[in-house]
């Protein structure tokens, strides 16, 4: 059944993905009217999460910061798909650095990186930084339920020297990157929500307590990895820039999830800045009414 479902499927999003550029937004405002207007996706969850998070805000601007959004999503779902056959050129072209020797100097001092980034902006085609430095990179990423697209996605990737590991991949692959004195660079999506039975840190995010993912500070102390966060600014539609910054390059001199605390700080500016480029489709809040001894309470 997965395989018919990826032959089905496939031959459609290739010839979404070989459209031109103008084509291609034409068929992502064609998707807007599906998603948003006919079927209304997550819509009541996307309101409640910015009407929770921005309450100093009236509805005619919540209403305007979901069009925004759900314009914004169709246009990441495209190019998603674009990826599939978008030449390096134009790769190069629509996602660029404005600092990327950060980056550059770290390697050039033998230092492997945890890149840490939220779901902001355009995280798809942040695999084009590989054309600057040499270090092999990896990223973190959930498996896909369909084997066959689970494939395509690492195929994919892989035109540009970065490797998918999934979360239980990732810590002895890193180590053993670690062991043979390999230099890596790695990027964890870290903004997402926790499950609170397993989360070790709950921290404020927007106004409110929630379980966080501190996955890429514990792997950054015991490997001993720089930290640099890496923030997406759309410059136009299907232009990006992104900007580095460190957060630390001794992670041990920090106390347990000072690190976590800080890349929060810096998404929550991303998003203040500009609220309609956040995932705002996900239930990020679910659990702010909760608190760990509510969780420990049930697992005693």
């Amino acid at each position: 059944m997965q395989f018919l479902v990826y032959i089905l499927i496939y031959p459609l999003l290739w010839l979404v993905s070989i459209l031109p550029f103008r084509l291609l937004y034409a068929f992502s405002d064609f998707l807007y009217l599906f998603i948003y207007r006919i079927f209304g996706y997550r819509k009541k969850t996307v309101q409640y999460n910015l009407r929770l998070v921005f309450p100093e805000k009236d509805d005619k601007e919540i209403n305007l910061i979901t069009k925004q959004f759900y314009h914004h999503l169709c246009d990441m779902m495209v190019e998603a798909i674009k990826s599939l056959t978008i030449s390096e050129q134009q790769m190069l072209k629509r996602f660029t650095f404005s600092n990327v020797e950060l980056l550059q100097n770290l390697e050039k001092n033998n230092r492997s990186v945890a890149l840490m980034c939220a779901h902001y902006g355009s995280w798809e085609w942040i695999f084009i930084l590989q054309n600057y430095i040499d270090n092999k990179g990896y990223a973190v990423y959930k498996r896909l339920a369909n084997k066959y697209f689970d494939k395509l996605i690492k195929r994919i990737r892989a035109k540009y020297n970065s490797h998918l590991i999934t979360t239980k991949e990732t810590i002895p692959t890193l180590m053993k990157s670690k062991v043979e004195g390999n230099v890596f660079i790695c990027g964890f999506v870290s903004d997402q929500s926790a499950k609170p039975f397993k989360a070790l840190h709950w921290g404020e995010f927007m106004g409110y307590k929630v379980p966080m993912h501190t996955g890429a500070e514990m792997l950054a102390k015991r490997l001993d990895l720089a930290v640099v966060f890496f923030r997406v600014k759309r410059l136009k539609r299907g232009y990006y820039e992104t900007t580095f910054e460190t957060i630390t390059e001794n992670a041990k001199e920090f106390k347990d999830y000072d690190i976590t605390d800080l890349f929060f700080r810096l998404v929550e500016k991303q998003i203040y800045e500009a609220p309609q480029y956040y995932l705002w489709t996900h239930k990020r809040w679910k659990h702010k009414d909760k608190s760990p001894e509510d969780y420990n309470k049930v697992k005693a």
